[in-house]
């Protein structure tokens, strides 16, 4: 059975919180976390390793932990999972996700209060018994119920594209209190991670307690988790009355750098940065890097990398992939300045809320050159797709609106269909009409005996000589559907030899190619195409979630379609058509 690698990385990230609440060995959950973390990370494709028997040329994989993969890529489950699952009370993992919960505390409160599940838990809180525990104590106790009663309202982690204008919003009120010098956002947000737990916020100012009582006093708080001298922490408004955890933390001038390293993360990057630090004698922290009591840096982030002799590191890339090593060019990953057009957006025409014209003037003040109007093909009924009549004056209408509009050029484009016996939605003469054609799977997106499975639909629509780009191409929507089950290895071979580029969505329900196949595309030789799909003119601002996606994959301006000009554009298109 085909399992996606975000399940396998899954699957061993659990035996290694099931291991810690069963008292296991430090060593060995250690390991099944090293892998969880080498399997999420990698751009091999693990059932092709499993097939030649080259899964221990990963990372950390052993001979039994390679076996453990094969079973799960095999069966769906690993035997010592299944183990420690029947061993322990099934409510007691999902205390995990609590904040402040973790593996140990759990098996402290199953060991000595017997608590097995949520309502056990709410139980002992209520009746004192919690706090008498050790090392808890009433403080505690009280972070660990409001942790039930945020994970209760804020239904997970929250998507990029909802937290970053959350963020920014906050930012600007921050800055324009009285004695702020600096703000800059932390964290997994700064990082550019597709979902966030929280969000992390540092100012440089020198009156911490007054500029954390004006925080936690903003119109938009909920509530008030902390506030004291230099950190404040409080809860806003995400969605649907969800709620959102933000932390301030008021740093000085000579630590701001070291802070803003430290508390973007991650974790294991931090890990590895501070063991540089030990090799060369020195003590990295938050608030600098020291020779004994001596600063040697921490004003400037950049001076902490510099001191440390090693290459600075983009937060995006702050992964522990591999950024350490001192092998890689960092220095000309794309920006959002770097983006000269945007080459999928739909207007009324189809499901859009916007005309051509009002998508091609807010795309012109964004200093673009060039846009695509790329309109749903046919059989995209629920999004208004267009028939061959409408599409064919739709055509002749994105012309003439290109004829009157100065500053900026329309591409006549389509989101055409990928049908399920690999066929385009529009015939060849349609296709042949468009400057710039994305092939897009829209619908029966499983595979079944009766039609081609989805790697195959998309082979067949990338030889297709009219297709430039494959929009979303494994069809994920955040947190709403998974990924369909491509062959990725495949998907980028074909692309590469068919001169067919592959689509960073930027809406942030997608983010579709995520950051791991991005630096499999790039690694292969793909030409890739950072697009917004959007659908109405405030849409196109979606971009800067796709240029950070693109960032994290280590994507440079030369790796993405949409940087070049609009003659080199039409060049790779010409190439493709021939």
């Amino acid at each position: 059975m085909a399992m996606t690698q975000a399940e396998i990385a899954q699957a061993f990230e659990r035996i290694a919180d099931l291991l810690e609440i069963d008292g296991g060995d430090r060593f060995r959950i250690n390991s099944y976390r090293r892998v969880s973390r080498t399997i999420k990370d990698t751009t091999e494709d693990l059932e092709a390793l499993a097939k030649t028997n080259k899964l221990t040329s990963l990372p950390g994989v052993g001979k039994g932990t390679a076996e453990r993969i094969y079973q799960f890529i095999e069966t769906g489950s690993i035997d010592v999972l299944n183990e420690l699952e029947s061993k322990l009370p099934p409510g007691l993992p999902a205390l995990l996700e609590i904040p402040g919960m973790g593996p140990k505390k759990v098996a402290l409160v199953h060991d000595r209060l017997d608590v097995k599940c949520m309502d056990d838990l709410q139980r002992v809180i209520q009746s004192g018994a919690l706090a008498e525990l050790p090392g808890l104590g009433a403080t505690s106790v009280k972070k660990i119920a409001e942790g039930i009663a945020f994970l209760e309202s804020s239904g997970g982690r929250t998507p990029l594209g909802i937290a970053w204008p959350i963020a920014d919003a906050l930012v600007d009120q921050v800055r324009a209190m009285q004695g702020v010098r600096r703000v800059e956002i932390a964290g997994s947000l700064r990082r550019g991670r597709e979902t966030i737990g929280d969000i992390d916020i540092l100012c440089e100012a020198d009156n911490g307690e007054a500029i954390i009582k004006q925080f936690v006093s903003f119109d938009d708080v909920q509530r008030v988790l902390a506030s004291g001298v230099t950190k404040g922490s409080v809860t806003v408004e995400r969605d649907k009355g969800k709620e959102l955890q933000v932390d301030l933390r008021v740093v000085p001038t000579e630590s701001f750098g070291a802070a803003l390293q430290y508390f973007t993360g991650s974790k294991e990057h931090n890990v590895g940065l501070r063991e540089i630090a030990v090799k060369k004698k020195l003590r990295l922290n938050e608030y600098g890097l020291f020779d004994g009591e001596h600063s040697v840096a921490g004003e400037r982030e950049e001076d902490i990398y510099q001191a440390l002799n090693v290459k600075y590191v983009p937060a995006e890339l702050r992964e522990d992939r591999g950024e350490l090593l001192g092998n890689t060019n960092f220095d000309d990953l794309v920006t959002l300045a770097d983006i000269r057009g945007d080459l999928h957006m739909h207007t009324v025409a189809s499901d859009g809320k916007s005309t051509i014209v009002d998508m091609a003037l807010a795309a012109k003040a964004l200093g673009y050159e060039y846009i695509a109007i790329c309109d749903h093909s046919k059989s995209s009924t629920i999004a208004n797709g267009l028939s061959i009549e409408r599409m064919q004056a739709h055509i002749e209408a994105i012309r003439e609106t290109n004829d009157r509009t100065e500053g900026i050029t329309i591409l006549v484009g389509c989101e055409c269909d990928i049908l399920s016996d690999g066929t385009m939605d529009y015939p060849a003469d349609i296709l042949a009409q468009c400057e710039w054609v994305v092939g897009s799977i829209h619908s029966a997106m499983g595979s079944g005996s009766k039609k081609l499975s989805a790697t195959q639909r998309t082979i067949a629509a990338m030889e297709n000589p009219y297709v430039c780009v494959i929009g979303h191409p494994t069809g994920r929507l955040i947190h709403r559907r998974k990924p369909m089950d491509l062959d990725m290895a495949m998907i980028i071979e074909t692309a590469k030899r068919t001169h067919t580029m592959l689509e960073i969505n930027a809406a942030w329900q997608r983010l579709d190619l995520k950051d791991v196949h991005v630096r499999q595309a790039i690694a292969g030789g793909v030409m890739l195409s950072i697009n917004t799909d959007a659908h109405r003119t405030l849409g196109l601002a979606q971009m800067r979630y796709g240029v950070t996606t693109a960032r994290r994959g280590g994507a440079t301006g030369q790796n993405i379609a949409n940087c070049l000009s609009l003659e080199k554009l039409r060049h790779r298109v010409a190439e493709k058509r021939s």
